[in-house]
């Protein structure tokens, strides 16, 4: 095991302590070129929570294409509501365009959404990451116990890391709940969705996104078509796994 990786895993025993607002305190004051990956709830309140110590905070976020209008309400409320510049990152169309027309609108039914997932979300998302030196995501551990149960506060991001580079990932509410979330969105009325009110909890593209009945877990509105193992689009799974 490397230095950098103890100094990694004792770091993160540290921050595993602290609120998510000092864990981003520390990740703002060590890295300047770091950005807030936004899309849902627990991300817009890391943007408010960082709007608070760094007004200038990068924030991007991942346009497929087919998310849910609703949505894109949603990201231009929180720019005008934070007057905050958000980096969105759109798919290269010539990859959308062949698989399209290849496989027609809606293959994710037919041969799991991974595919998909990987031109829409996966390749902006390292384009993105090219360019910074951390990231923040809203990862918690109970948004889906068989795979985000162990996420760390801080850790290495060997997947998106530029060869030879190093990517630091933070995910400051990763020991929050649904319930702390909301509370807090609620407290400071911190904009959100409208989807929440209808029913929605985890919010991805409209055609992979319904809404949750009672009991149900967040995460069982996702690709509800495939089991429940396979719930990750790509974005953190081979960082979880590692």
């Amino acid at each position: 095991m490397s230095n950098e990786l103890v100094t990694t895993v004792d770091l993160d025993a540290e921050l595993q302590k602290q609120s998510p607002q000092k864990i981003l305190q520390y990740a703002l004051e060590q890295y300047e070129n770091l950005a807030i990956s936004f899309s849902g709830a627990e991300d817009v309140v890391l943007v408010h929570m960082a709007h608070q110590i760094n007004p200038d905070v990068q924030v991007f976020s991942l346009d497929t294409g087919r998310l849910h209008a609703e949505t894109y309400r949603f990201i231009e409320r929180v720019r005008k509501h934070y007057g905050i510049k958000i980096d969105v990152m759109a798919p290269d169309a010539e990859a959308v365009r062949q698989m399209v027309s290849e496989k027609g609108l809606f293959s994710f039914y037919e041969d799991t959404h991974h595919e998909c997932c990987g031109i829409r979300k996966i390749e902006p998302l390292r384009r993105k990451l090219l360019e910074v030196d951390a990231w923040v995501t809203g990862q918690r551990k109970d948004q889906s116990p068989g795979t985000r149960a162990g996420i760390p506060v801080i850790q290495d991001d060997k997947v998106f890391a530029r060869p030879g580079d190093r990517l630091v990932k933070f995910n400051p509410l990763a020991n929050w709940s649904s319930q702390q979330v909301w509370d807090y969105i609620r407290a400071l009325e911190v904009p959100y969705n409208e989807l929440h009110d209808r029913g929605f909890i985890s919010i991805g593209c409209e055609p992979c996104t319904r809404p949750v009945g009672p009991g149900q877990h967040e995460r069982e509105g996702r690709w509800w078509w495939e089991e429940a193992t396979k719930k990750e689009c790509g974005l953190h799974a081979q960082n979880i796994e590692s």
